[in-house]
């Protein structure tokens, strides 16, 4: 099969294309004929090598793709060859991808392969933060950084549509603010023109939001601290503007009574994963179906061509997610 691997740790151009032995389905497990997969930070990481602790350079990248069920293996009851079904995988920049079966979801009728790659991990990750972790209440406020990323259009829309949340985001230009609010988003804060812990001091009459979603990381550490509310909840899922905070008042967090949880979902057991797909499947996929919520999509490239999307994803360019596509399936 045609696969992307990573010949060294580095750039984008270290991303090449070349021919490898198909997997096969092991027990309990199904192999996936790929029509389309996505491109995620995750991947980004890995391709650097020892920029995380928890994920070194693979040959193979890619964690989500959308496709075709090729081949069952022993003990898989719920699928069949011919499904179409889509999840999180280990080594998705493939033609043929291997993926537990317990953790595979439907594709809705009404969806193609492409739309389907955009699903799995940010709307996962969206739902696991905001509603297992963060406990996102009906009527809440949260706050959600790079609204525009992936994840930030996937939980700016589950806020909105599940809990009937009032949704603020910060996104890095006016045009990125524009599209989240069209999304649904109540307040869209360009953070590069206005300072956003005054602008959530206003919008909520200095009482502050009750979840935050932070991506950003050390940069934003006492922002969100300051724009958190009484018995507050922040839930940490990326470290773009730093890993390591200025000392940290603790009487702050005491004093609001904060939680603060930190949380990856690829590193995340294979039971884990499972559950939350399952959950996930169950009250969230019939929202795509009556279009309710949608993958929101910025660009699709080939399979040869995912370099590019690697560089346009480091530049911060992409509104939504970066998905390629094989053999132009659609």
């Amino acid at each position: 099969m045609k696969a992307v691997v990573v010949e060294k740790p580095g750039g984008p151009e270290m991303l090449k294309l070349v021919d490898i032995p198909a997997p096969i389905a092991g027990d309990e497990e199904i192999l996936i004929r790929v029509q389309a997969g996505a491109i995620n930070r995750m991947d980004i990481l890995g391709r650097r090598g020892g920029a995380s602790d928890f994920k070194k350079t693979t040959a193979l990248l890619g964690v989500e793709v959308a496709g075709i069920v090729e081949q069952v293996g022993q003990g898989v009851t719920s699928w069949k060859r011919g499904d179409k079904v889509m999840g999180i995988v280990t080594g998705g920049y493939a033609e043929y991808a291997v993926m537990p079966a317990n953790r595979a979801m439907p594709i809705p009728e009404e969806l193609s392969f492409v739309e389907a790659a955009a699903i799995p991990e940010v709307f996962l990750t969206a739902y696991q933060t905001l509603f297992w972790i963060g406990k996102l209440q009906e009527k809440e406020t949260v706050l959600i950084h790079a609204g525009a990323s992936g994840v930030g259009t996937a939980a700016i829309q589950l806020a909105k549509k599940v809990a009937k949340a009032t949704v603020i985001v910060t996104t890095g230009s006016d045009d990125k603010a524009a599209f989240c609010k069209e999304l649904g988003a109540d307040y869209a804060i360009n953070y590069k023109k206005t300072s956003f812990e005054d602008e959530v001091a206003s919008i909520t009459n200095g009482q502050g939001v009750n979840l935050i979603l932070d991506f950003i990381g050390a940069s934003y550490w006492k922002r969100n601290i300051a724009s958190a509310s009484i018995d507050g909840r922040i839930v940490l899922i990326g470290i773009l503007g730093g890993r390591e905070a200025e000392p940290i008042d603790l009487m702050m967090l005491m004093g609001k009574r904060l939680q603060v949880t930190g949380t990856l979902l690829t590193p995340r057991s294979d039971k884990y994963k499972a559950q939350l797909s399952k959950e996930l499947s169950t009250h969230i996929l019939p929202l795509f179906s009556n279009g309710e919520i949608k993958p929101i999509i910025d660009r699709i490239y080939p399979l040869e061509e995912i370099a590019q999307a690697h560089i346009r994803m480091e530049d911060n360019q992409n509104v939504g997610k970066l998905v390629f596509r094989i053999d132009d399936n659609k």
